[in-house]
Order: structure tokens, then sequence, then C-alpha cells
């Protein structure tokens, strides 16, 4: 017997899509920021930190399916994600896409392309967005000088890629699916925004072609889900009901 699920409609969600919100001025950083764990570690308002502050550039607005660099373009710079959501893909010879990932406010786009010195990817906007854009020649530079941004660069990197490692392994859809909300959760609670009620800017389409899952499937999974009492999903918002349970079906991927 299915479970109920809660009555009414989904809390407020975290405004995802209004950059600026949490900025501090010209000696802090935003708390979202991929960058924010550099001025917890050596202290806000530092003054060596100034430096990475003045290498920051705002840009955007990116509307929807706009590219914010393109596949082989020369790599000059990383960008954080300030508002919105993006996705990165490659475009095989035959013309279809492979989404490798999204990318999240306070999350960084572009890390990849430190070591071809060029994008090896696409990376297009889901949503109006908006970027930090850090120059990469001039970040260097600076943690020449720093060992502390140098040190979250290597962090971020290692991010990265063990995040790739959630598509490795023969897991079912039910056990990706719920890898992939759950690594969701823990990106969005880590950034300050709720964990378990928010929106999937992603289409079921990105999300199966990510998961190397059919957009039927998803949609099987997700209906699955809410029918078993494990998610209330509205259009695209998702909010967790048993959490626990999600948690623990994604625990083989997460444990591969």
């Amino acid at each position: 017997m299915a479970t109920s699920q809660p009555k009414g409609p989904p809390g407020k969600l975290h405004d995802l899509h209004r950059p600026g919100a949490g900025e501090g001025d010209e000696s802090t950083f935003c708390h979202t920021c991929a960058f924010s764990g550099v001025c917890q570690v050596a202290g806000y308002g530092k003054p060596e930190l100034l430096e990475l502050h003045c290498l920051v550039e705002h840009v955007g607005p990116y509307r929807t399916g706009e590219y914010v660099f393109r596949n082989r373009d020369p790599f000059r710079a990383i960008y954080a994600v300030r508002a919105g959501t993006i996705k990165t893909v490659v475009v095989n010879r035959d013309g279809n896409e492979q989404v490798l990932g999204f990318f999240l406010p306070g999350e960084v786009v572009g890390l990849d392309a430190i070591y071809p010195e060029h994008y090896p990817c696409d990376a297009i906007a889901l949503e109006p967005s908006h970027f930090c854009r850090f120059s990469y020649p001039a970040m260097t530079a600076l943690a020449s000088r720093e060992p502390d941004v140098q040190q979250h660069v290597f962090r971020m990197l290692s991010k990265e890629l063990g995040a790739a490692s959630l598509l490795t392994g023969d897991h079912s859809a039910d056990e990706r699916m719920a890898a992939f909300l759950v690594d969701l959760s823990a990106r969005y609670q880590a950034r300050g925004f709720s964990g378990t009620h928010f929106r999937l800017s992603m289409s079921r389409g990105d999300i199966a072609n990510y998961l190397r899952l059919a957009s039927e499937t998803v949609s099987r999974v997700l209906g699955r889900f809410r029918e078993q009492g494990i998610l209330r999903i509205v259009g695209r918002e998702v909010q967790f009901v048993d959490g626990d349970r999600l948690r623990d079906m994604a625990s083989n991927v997460f444990n591969d």
C-alpha cells in the first residue's frame, strides 16, 4: 500500500535565480561562493584575500539555452555560479549529446579545462544564470602567494573527480536515481539551501542522459518513488518525504 503524502502546497523554495543573495562587501564574499572556504580558513576580511575579490568579474545573465563557453574554446577563466543552473555536455561525431554534469549556485564550472588549456565540453544555461568569472592566470599568480587559494582549487578538483564516479558500476535505475537526488540534496544543503525541497532545473531527458537511462525509465522511477511515499513531486519541484529510504537505496552507489 502506498504511503500517504503530505497535503497542501510545498514550502517556499530558496530563490536560486536571484544573483547576489548573501553577498558581502569588498572584504567578504558570498556565503554560497565556491571560494568561501578559503575565507573561512584564513578568516573573513583578511586583507590578502581582497586580491581574490578583485579578480572577480560578475557576468550574466545568460539566457536559457545560451552557451557560457564552448568545447575547444581557449581556457582563460573558471566560472562560479551565482544564480541558475548549468549543464556541461559533449557532442559525438553523430551529433548525439552526452550530459556530463550539472552545476548549482556556489559551484565552479571549467576546472576540467586546466590541463588541456581549452574547455573540453560545452557549458549551457538551463535557466537564466549569473556567474563570478575568475581569470585563471591571475588566480594562479595569487595562489603562488596564498597557499589557501591553491589548496582550495585542489579540493574542488578532487570533488569534481569524485562526482564523476557516481556513474560507474552496475546499478539499477532506482539506485542511480536515488543517488542523483541524494547528491543534489547534499549539494544544495552545503550551500545553505533546503536539502529536502528543491526544484529540478534540468529536464527529465537531461537527467536520463546523465544517468545513462532512457527518459521513460526516469519518469517511471520518479512515479514509483511518488507512489511509494518516498517523494512528493509537483511539476519540477521535489520534496523528500522518506529521505532515509532514498539514502538507503543510494548507499550502494556511494559505497561502490
